[in-house]
């Protein structure tokens, strides 16, 4: 599906940045299976997302480095408050993929 051009302010207003998966929490209460998973900012702090990525273990997620969106407000999802969008893309098998950086970088620095 394509959508409207925007213009670059559009995309400026995004607060996208690079986080640390620093906890995953099962969320059996999620309508689509999902984790409660924490992810550290650097000076930001931790902030909470649900996140339909069960196709890594909780152990696999521990310590990556992912791209959130942060400036979004908080999302009910089942009693839980997701604070952040984990970015990922869809692969042959409807699975979310996560979208990381190829190389280390410091949590919590923004994506321009």
């Amino acid at each position: 599906m394509e959508r409207d051009q925007i213009v670059y302010d559009d995309f400026a207003r995004i607060e996208m940045r690079i986080g640390e998966i620093v906890e995953v929490l099962p969320f059996p209460r999620a309508r689509n299976p999902a984790y409660k998973v924490a992810v550290k900012f650097g000076d930001i702090g931790v902030k909470w997302s649900s996140a339909q990525i069960t196709r890594y273990t909780a152990e696999d997620l521990l310590g990556r480095h992912v791209v959130c969106v942060v400036n979004m407000p908080p999302r009910n999802i089942a009693g839980f408050q997701s604070e952040i969008l984990i970015m990922g893309a869809s692969n042959d098998q409807d699975e979310v993929v996560l979208l990381q950086p190829e190389s280390a970088v410091l949590a919590g620095g923004e994506v321009f």
